[in-house]
C-alpha cells in the first residue's frame, strides 16, 4: 500500500494520457491536472487498484475515468468498466464527463438507474456497452430479474469503480451492492477503484482485499471546509424556521444568490418550494420522491439560473456538479457531521468564496457541537435576520402559505407518493 499526497503540477501528457484524451480536456478547459489526478491516474494505468479521497470539486471523476478511457482505446471490448454511484443524478453526472472524454472512441454507455424502463435498460446490456453506469439497487434488481444473456458481459469488467464509496458502504446498500459484487467478483485481473470524499474506516477496510492497492488519502483537515466559506448559524423556534427562511433568502444582501437549502424529509422540500412559489421566489426541488424526467428537469433549471433557490434532500448533497452555489441552508441539521461537509461542499467551490448558514432549534444543539468538532472551528452567529423583522415582514404571509401548502399536499395525498413511485425502482 502507497500513500501519496503530490504537490508538483504535471501536465496530463506527463500522466501518461494519450493525446486524443489531453485535447478532450482540453475542449472542456481541463488542462491541468488537479492533485488526485496527478495522484492516481498514473497508478491505475500502472494496474493498480485504487483507493482516493479528495475534497468535492477536486476531479475524481476524471481521475478514475480517463485512465478507463485510455485503457479502453488500447483493448476495446464489450463491457470494460461498471462505475457505481449512491444517486440517479451522480449516475448522469459521470456519464456526461465520459461521453466528453470519450467523444473520439465512439463509446458505448448504459445508464441504469431507477426511474427509467426496465426493459430499454436490459436490452441496452444485452449490447455490451463500453462503460455501466448505475446505482446498486437498480443493477441489482437487473441481477436478479433478467437472463444470462443481459449480465453476462458484466462477468468481465476490467475496471469496478465504486464512487462515493463512503455511502455505498453503508447498510442501505448493503444488500444491493452485495448483488453486483457476487457478479463481478468473477472477472480475472479486474482493477477496483474506491473514490469519496471522506476515506472513512469502512472504505479502508476493503484495501486488503485489493491487490497492489495504492492510497491517495487527503489529510482531513483539508478535506473538511474549504477556508474561503464562510459558516454561520441562526439559533431559531422550531415553529417559525420557514419564515426566518423567507426572511434570509429575501434579505436585499441575498435576493439575487444563487442558494441551496438542504432539508431532511422530501415531504419539507416540497412544502418549502410552495412556501417560495406563492411569494414568487424562483426555485425549485429535487429529492427522491419525484420522477426521474422531474429530477433532471430541477437541476437544469437551477444549473441555467432558471430557478434561484434549490430546495433538496441529501439526493443533492454529493459530486454534483453546479458550477455556482452562493449560499448553502441547513434548514435540518444532519445527524451525522460528515453530511453537514458535503452539503456545504456545494458552495465555495474551485477557490470561490462562499456561505452557509444552519438553521439551529432547541433540539439542535448537540449536532450543532458535533459538526463544529468535526470542522475543527466554532460558528459565529447570523446577525443579519432578527426576530423583530421577521415578525414584522415574514411571519404572517409564510405562516398562510404554509397551511396553503400543507392543505394542498394532503389533497393531492402526498403521503402515497412514494408507493406510486416504487414501481419505478430505487436509486
Amino acid at each position: 500500500m502507497s500513500k501519496s499526497v503530490p504537490t508538483k503540477i504535471l501536465s496530463f501528457e506527463a500522466l501518461g494520457l494519450s493525446k486524443s484524451l489531453t485535447e478532450s480536456l482540453s475542449s472542456m478547459a481541463i488542462r491541468r491536472p488537479s492533485q488526485i489526478q496527478i495522484a492516481c491516474i498514473p497508478q491505475i494505468l500502472k494496474g493498480r487498484d485504487c483507493i482516493g479521497g479528495a475534497r468535492t470539486g477536486s476531479g475524481k471523476t476524471i481521475a478514475f475515468a480517463a485512465p478507463i478511457l485510455q485503457k479502453l482505446s488500447e483493448d476495446p471490448f464489450g463491457v470494460f468498466a461498471v462505475v457505481l454511484t449512491p444517486t440517479r443524478e451522480l449516475a448522469l453526472q459521470i456519464s456526461e464527463q465520459f461521453a466528453a472524454l470519450g467523444a473520439s472512441l465512439n463509446l458505448k454507455q448504459a445508464i441504469i438507474v431507477g426511474g427509467m424502463d426496465m426493459i430499454a435498460q436490459a436490452l441496452a446490456l444485452q449490447k455490451r456497452p463500453h462503460v455501466v453506469i448505475a446505482t446498486p439497487g437498480r443493477l441489482a434488481d437487473h441481477i436478479r430479474s433478467s437472463g444470462e444473456e443481459a449480465i453476462a458481459g458484466l462477468r468481465r469488467v476490467k475496471f469496478l469503480v465504486m464512487d462515493e464509496a463512503d455511502r455505498l458502504l453503508t447498510p442501505g446498500f448493503a444488500e444491493d451492492l452485495e448483488e453486483c459484487m457476487n457478479v463481478m467478483t468473477k472477472a480475472k485481473s479486474r482493477q477496483t477503484l474506491l473514490f469519496s470524499a471522506t476515506i472513512t474506516q469502512s472504505v479502508m477496510q476493503l484495501k486488503d482485499a485489493f491487490r497492489h492497492v495504492f492510497v491517495h488519502e487527503v489529510p482531513s483537515n483539508s478535506i473538511s471546509i474549504p477556508d474561503t466559506l464562510d459558516q454561520k448559524y441562526l439559533f431559531i423556534p422550531t415553529h417559525v424556521r420557514e419564515a426566518y427562511l423567507v426572511s434570509l433568502l429575501t434579505l436585499p444582501i441575498n435576493e439575487k444568490k444563487s442558494a441551496i437549502v438542504f432539508v431532511n424529509r422530501a415531504t419539507t422540500a416540497e412544502v418549502l418550494k410552495r412556501i417560495f412559489r406563492s411569494m414568487d421566489v424562483r426555485v425549485t426541488s429535487l429529492h427522491s420522491q419525484i420522477s426521474q424526467r422531474e429530477r433532471i428537469d430541477s437541476l437544469g433549471r437551477f444549473r441555467a439560473e432558471a430557478a434561484r433557490v434549490l430546495v433538496a434532500t441529501d439526493v443533492a448533497s454529493r459530486g454534483l456538479d453546479i458550477p455556482v452555489v452562493q449560499m448553502v441552508v441547513n434548514f435540518d441539521i444532519p445527524a451525522d457531521p460528515d453530511d453537514y461537509i458535503h452539503r456545504v461542499g456545494r458552495t465555495a467551490r474551485a477557490g470561490r468564496t462562499g456561505e452557509s448558514i444552519a438553521f439551529v432549534t432547541e433540539h439542535d444543539i448537540n449536532r450543532l457541537h458535533a459538526i463544529e468538532e468535526r470542522v475543527g472551528k466554532v460558528m459565529t452567529k447570523y446577525e443579519l435576520v432578527t426576530e423583530s423583522m421577521v415578525i414584522r415582514d415574514s411571519l404572517q404571509q409564510t405562516s398562510n402559505a404554509k397551511r396553503e401548502a400543507l392543505m394542498d399536499l394532503e389533497k393531492e395525498n402526498s403521503g402515497s407518493l412514494r408507493k406510486k413511485r416504487r414501481f419505478e425502482g430505487r436509486w
